[in-house]
């Protein structure tokens, strides 16, 4: 069984979005206070505290007035992001801020979650027939609901599903991927896929808008009117970025049986690479985020190649190692040992997928597919195994 989450969109009445408003606010009240307390707590005592919301009830009664499974959830939330950081695994837990996206999630209890009216309504705790637009069906159990407010006053609801996702099936394809800029995906077999720039193409409308916010009094009605213009300009952007990479991402996982990546920390890459802008702009981490996941519905492999390994510097026809690729403006060169002419990053996914089959052989998890080996097809000379 596999959890997959169905987001829709939720029109609201005025009662209704008073009610959000203050779910959204003891949620973020309850989390802000409880964080600091803890923070207070460990530094006096060098141990944790679980704070839990009856703590705080009996002096801010307004906490009761809200659903108490989004503030049992806020706890949860925070305790993993606090025990993450003892373990090294995160950074430290931030506050929450009224500026951004505002939500909170509420659990399915009794039947506390349901559709009504030929699917045009929603009722969830403590808030009745909610008008929603459900665009496309699911089966499963559902299993809770985040309702959630964007930053363009827009509200959403994401409802988590228990659902058995079909596998594919087999495909008798391997296949390497470098990930770049320009082009967001260079395939082992010579395939690119552009980068589209969604958020450079929007850049010049962004900073006009954006001047235009600059001269207006703040607290106004023009300037809220004007963020929130704002803020749809940046959806839209979002929104066009992750329809190509689900897309993208589902094209690459029904071709191929194993994918093989390279192990990319694209934070790290933003603090030391001038292209920071257009690496963010590219979303690598949300593309490999978007394979793994879907590999792991839809039966497919993905390895991970160590970013240390030299996939750009290595003639993928006879092994040998050039350094005059550490130079990124150097897009083609050729072999000095065996002459062959090659594309810097075809190059690059093709010792991708070799390193790849190479660790996927080591580990033994698919001995059948060692038919893989040579991921350029037949020739005379096979290629050796990096």
């Amino acid at each position: 069984m596999n959890l997959v989450a169905c987001k829709f969109r939720l029109y609201p009445n005025k009662s209704q979005k008073e009610y959000f408003s203050k779910c959204f606010g003891c949620v973020r009240f309850f989390y802000n206070k409880s964080l600091s307390d803890m923070i207070e707590y460990h530094k006096e005592h060098k141990d944790f505290k679980n704070i839990t919301p009856a703590t705080y009830k009996n002096e801010y009664p307004f906490l009761k007035e809200v659903d108490s499974l989004a503030l049992s959830n806020a706890q949860l939330n925070r305790n993993s992001a606090y025990k993450a950081f003892f373990r090294g695994q995160n950074k430290f837990p931030k506050y929450k801020s009224k500026k951004n996206e505002q939500s909170y999630t509420t659990n399915m209890i009794n039947n506390n979650i349901k559709f009504s009216d030929n699917n045009r309504y929603i009722t969830i705790p403590k808030c009745k027939r909610i008008r929603i637009k459900k665009h496309r069906e699911f089966s499963g159990i559902i299993k809770s609901a985040t309702i959630s407010k964007s930053t363009d006053d827009k509200y959403y609801i994401s409802i988590l599903v228990e659902t058995e996702v079909k596998e594919l099936p087999k495909a008798n394809n391997s296949i390497g991927l470098d990930l770049g800029v320009k082009d967001i995906v260079i395939t082992s077999n010579g395939l690119k896929y552009k980068n589209h720039k969604y958020l450079a193409k929007s850049e010049k409308k962004l900073a006009r808008e954006q001047r235009k916010l600059s001269h207006m009094v703040k607290g106004s009605s023009n300037r809220n009117k004007q963020r929130i213009k704002i803020a749809r300009i940046y959806k839209h952007i979002n929104n066009q970025r992750n329809d190509y990479l689900h897309k993208l991402s589902k094209h690459i996982i029904d071709e191929n049986q194993i994918i093989c990546v390279e192990d990319l920390k694209v934070m790290k890459m933003t603090k030391e690479n001038k292209f920071n802008k257009e690496l963010l702009d590219s979303s690598m981490s949300r593309l490999l985020t978007m394979l793994t996941y879907k590999a792991s519905w839809y039966g497919r492999t993905i390895i991970k190649v160590p970013s240390d390994y030299p996939s750009s510097q290595l003639c993928s026809s006879c092994g040998n190692k050039n350094s005059i690729t550490k130079n990124l403006s150097v897009r083609t060169w050729t072999c000095p040992y065996c002459q062959s002419k090659h594309d810097r990053d075809i190059n690059a996914s093709i010792n991708i997928l070799r390193k790849g089959i190479q660790l996927l052989s080591k580990d033994g998890t698919h001995p059948d597919s060692l038919f893989m080996l040579d991921p350029l097809g037949s020739s005379s000379k096979k290629p050796p195994l990096l």
